[in-house]
């Protein structure tokens, strides 16, 4: 941060301006490392955090992380755009989870994650939870990879500028070794994850729009999951994506 001696320094702005400088590096950043970071108490952290929220700066996700917002990654979706792509798309989510009776997601990307836009839980008796406004990083859930897939891997330095950031305590692949996994989520047209945002749960994504970028999955727990399984899931959302393009 600025020396304190320089008589143009305005704290609060110094403090905010080093929290953003952060987030840029790190992705994430919770109360308790803005707090250490600026050696101030943890209520006034917050306070800052949540200033920033209110501009569009920073976004609250899962845990309490604080995350890069809209006015920093470029995603200009305002609260109307959302409700609109959230009208607009809900007649495929209800199509898609009534063939399939599994749960089915809308997400969009933000930054380096994604948010749960939209869903509708499934009917089978052992099923997945809804996760409507929730965030998670974009490598580690289907409709994310899906979307990183279709931006080309050119994006993925902009999105993760030191690497895939650790997730769930576990170490993360390499970008080259998560470059060549989007090859095959290209060559496929769809996206799996395997227990990466939760261990009991498979998930299966399409991309179906860019700018902003959207994607579908369908969630369905771990024990259900097989290669008929992924190939049906697949068949179903290759169709709505298409048909969604089409219109």
């Amino acid at each position: 941060m600025a020396q304190k001696g320089d008589p143009y320094r305005v704290e609060s702005v110094d403090r905010a301006m080093h929290l953003l400088e952060l987030l840029a590096e790190r992705g994430t950043l919770s109360v308790t490392d803005a707090s250490a970071e600026l050696d101030v108490a943890a209520s006034t952290a917050h306070r800052l955090l949540t200033t920033m929220t209110h501009r569009g700066f920073v976004e609250q996700g899962e845990k309490r992380l604080y995350h890069p917002g809209p006015k920093l990654t470029g995603q200009r979706t305002d609260g109307n755009q959302l409700r609109r792509i959230v009208r607009t798309m809900r007649p495929h989510l209800e199509s898609l989870a009534h063939r399939l009776d599994d749960t089915v997601h809308l997400v969009i990307l933000t930054g380096p994650d994604v948010r749960f836009l939209d869903g509708i839980e499934g009917t089978q008796w052992l099923r997945v939870s809804l996760r409507i406004g929730s965030r998670t990083p974009a490598f580690a859930t289907s409709g994310g990879k899906a979307i990183l897939a279709d931006l080309g891997d050119a994006s993925l330095p902009a999105l993760y500028p030191t690497g895939l950031p650790p997730w769930r305590n576990e170490k993360q692949a390499t970008l080259d070794e998560f470059r060549r996994e989007l090859t095959g989520v290209r060559q496929r047209g769809y996206a799996v994850n395997f227990g990466e945002s939760d261990p009991d749960v498979v998930a299966v994504g399409v991309c179906i729009a860019r700018e902003p970028s959207l994607a579908l999955s369908v969630a369905v727990a771990r024990d259900r999951f097989d290669e008929n399984v992924e190939k049906t899931l697949a068949r179903e959302l290759l169709a709505t994506a298409a048909s969604i393009r089409s219109h």
